[in-house]
């Protein structure tokens, strides 16, 4: 199994309060991904967190669009969106990283979801699969080759983000027992099934040593 080498990068997606358990949109078991990603980050010298950081009224809740409800899914300019609960507000205690969260050397936080008109599962691009965040051109520059892939939700926000950095041209490895996921309608299936395809890795946590 890999062992991290010096340039790989541990990312970290999403593990913010209102996914866990009581948040806004918990994932099922998401807290148990902390103590996993926690003991991951000191075998890497180079971490890399995201946020989902939405304003009010953005395109993704369900309570923007009137007589609509959690978890239905609606045509939008971009193509299909899937309508979820009010979360990860900008500035509100669930938009923000768990505190049981021990990443201090962490060096880069890519917010996302911040255009009240785009969603944004990725790390890498917005939903409108035109605008990119920023994070492929950061990690070309400190010379990344492979990222290793944790955090919520399995089926959504993790695998947009090892998916578009496999395109991105990056080897990429998603950690599974440091990841939880929704599963919307089969969603979990499918994520890992798109994710073999495209010659994303898949290993668990503890085959990586510091």
């Amino acid at each position: 199994m890999p062992q991290p080498r010096p340039g790989d990068v541990l990312l970290i997606v999403d593990v913010q309060n209102d996914f866990l358990p009581g948040g806004a949109l918990a994932v099922p078991d998401g807290d148990a991904v902390i103590a996993p990603i926690n003991r991951l980050a000191r075998a890497f010298t180079h971490v890399v967190v995201t946020q989902d950081w939405h304003p009010r009224g953005h395109i993704s809740f369900a309570a923007t669009h009137q007589g609509r409800a959690a978890f239905e899914t609606i045509d939008v300019a971009y193509g299909r969106q899937v309508l979820w609960p009010v979360h990860c507000v900008q500035g509100t205690p669930g938009a923000a990283l768990a505190s049981p969260l021990d990443v201090p050397h962490a060096q880069m936080i890519i917010r996302k979801g911040c255009d009240s008109g785009i969603d944004s599962y990725s790390a890498f691009m917005e939903a409108d699969r035109s605008t990119p965040t920023g994070l492929a051109g950061y990690l070309r520059e400190r010379g990344a080759a492979r990222l290793f892939v944790t955090g919520l939700a399995t089926d959504f926000c993790v695998a947009w983000t090892a998916l578009d950095g496999r395109a991105a041209g990056f080897e990429v490895v998603v950690i599974e027992d440091a990841c939880r996921g929704i599963n919307l309608d089969g969603s979990l299936a499918r994520a890992w099934a798109d994710l073999e395809a495209a010659g994303v890795a898949r290993m668990v946590g503890p085959d990586i040593t510091a």
